[in-house]
């Protein structure tokens, strides 16, 4: 019997999520974008990438590439993580097996379409497509194939907002004739090695002798990449295994160069793989502190307790135990922090600084510098004094470019621009349609920064989960 895998990829999904609680963006090229001169590019609309923007760009590039049309916004990661959150929740209303690749693609196979024909695939594909846009107002495209590889290849050929089936018995009718590159597992290296040896197309790497394989691939990678070239993927779709670990870094447009800068970046990192850690449900016991320096020199040093926990003081003490300053190492301009070691029995101590005197700190990751730290408790005391926030883009302004805000009489909004002691605010949502915009004095005390889960105008859902952004 026919056996069908189906990738499910949500169409540009940042952009598309910043397109959809943003209607005055829909139908323009949006980059979800870092906007310092060091950001990338996190996400691009369709309409962006007719000009060649794509992810991972940086943002300089991809703007240069769309003109003065290009409308550049900065991410909200807790926005997409709760559309990806209220997806999935109709996606498992569809099907028992489900293998999340990420926050917006996953592999299903439905037990009730083993054996079934190509009209009944597809439209079982289409009633998911069909409620997600109706539940969340976002499109997804759908492939399917005999393999996860073929369900792979099949949703790239979906896009945009489509499904595309490659039936078995012609699979390799269908897959022959396209670029090797498109298989999983041949990156850029794997293609040149491919290209010298006049391998430009699938067919042609599913013809390639054993010894050839192996001699330009390797034997376990080569032989895996031929057998998929052949039409052979046997890997079953399953939920994926628990992670080892959870982190959180940011880079900053402008070297930290004080201790307080750090500090503050610290508790940023430390706290955002904290929320991470209680969603996942289990504790820590190793603690992690990563440095990138402007010369892209990066430390890691870390820190274990003798016991799991979740109890955010306990490990951001740890962390300023094990942290460096500029004063040590030099500018830094990424600071990030990780919790491994995660055990589901966490334990709570009354005095957590006087366990963390005892604990060592190691140190990993190519550096150069010798192991002393400063006393990290009262570091952690002294730190508390400042708050994240004062780690602004260089600006005089008190409000940023696609900032989430809300006005008593106008409701929920986003910054279109500031300056000169004014500012300019859209004020829309998902459920409104395209808003008008006023401009404000900067000072106004009734204009105020907004929780950016209210774009989504998803209430109701939100109040019957818990901590839904975390």
């Amino acid at each position: 019997m026919q056996r069908w895998v189906l990738h499910i990829d949500m169409d540009a999904f940042f952009a598309s999520v910043e397109q959809l609680t943003r209607p005055t963006l829909r139908g323009r090229p949006v980059l979800v974008a870092g906007v310092s001169g060091r950001g990338v590019v996190a996400g691009a609309s369709y309409e962006a990438r007719v000009f060649g923007a794509h992810s991972a760009m940086p943002t300089a590039r991809a703007a240069r590439l769309v003109g003065n049309r290009a409308v550049l916004v900065s991410p909200r990661k807790e926005v997409y993580a709760v559309a990806s959150r209220r997806v999935f929740e109709v996606v498992h209303r569809h099907v028992d097996t489900v293998e999340q690749l990420s926050i917006d693609e996953a592999f299903m196979e439905p037990a009730e379409l083993q054996g079934a024909g190509v009209e009944d695939v597809e439209k079982w594909a289409q009633r998911l497509r069909a409620d997600i846009r109706a539940e969340t107002g976002l499109a997804a495209s759908i492939g399917a194939g005999s393999g996860k590889q073929f369900a792979k290849i099949a949703s790239d050929e979906a896009k945009p907002d489509g499904v595309f089936l490659i039936p078995e018995d012609n699979q390799l009718e269908i897959l022959h004739p396209m670029p090797v590159k498109k298989l999983w597992g041949v990156g850029p290296v794997t293609n040149t090695k491919l290209a010298g040896m006049g391998v430009r197309t699938i067919g042609e790497l599913a013809k390639l002798t054993t010894r050839e394989v192996e001699i330009s691939l390797g034997t376990t990678t080569g032989l895996f990449l031929r057998d998929l070239a052949r039409g052979i993927d046997e890997r079953p779709v399953a939920p994926r295994a628990e992670a080892k670990q959870t982190s959180a870094e940011h880079t900053y447009p402008e070297d930290l160069t004080t201790r307080a800068e750090v500090d503050a970046a610290l508790i940023r990192s430390a706290q955002d793989a904290h929320r991470r850690l209680r969603r996942d449900g289990r504790g820590a016991r190793t603690v992690t502190v990563k440095l990138r320096m402007a010369d892209f020199h990066i430390e890691s040093r870390s820190a274990t307790l003798p016991y799991a926990t979740d109890d955010l003081d306990t490990l951001q003490a740890v962390a300023f135990r094990v942290v460096r300053y500029p004063e040590e190492v030099g500018p830094i301009r990424l600071v990030g922090v990780g919790y491994s070691g995660l055990e589901a029995t966490r334990q709570d101590v009354l005095f957590p600084e006087l366990e963390l005197q005892a604990i060592p700190p190691t140190t990993t990751e190519d550096s150069d510098y010798e192991t002393g730290v400063s006393d990290g408790v009262d570091a952690a005391q002294e730190a508390v004094r400042f708050d994240p926030s004062d780690l602004k883009p260089a600006s005089t302004d008190t409000w940023r470019a696609t900032q989430d805000v809300y006005h008593p009489d106008y409701g929920h909004g986003w910054v279109q621009g500031s300056g000169h002691g004014r500012v300019s605010v859209r004020f829309e949502t998902r459920e409104t349609g395209p808003g008008k915009t006023h401009t404000f004095d900067a000072e106004d005390p009734q204009l105020r920064p907004a929780d950016p889960l209210d774009s989504l105008a998803w209430q109701d859902w939100l109040k019957n989960r818990a901590d839904p952004a975390d």
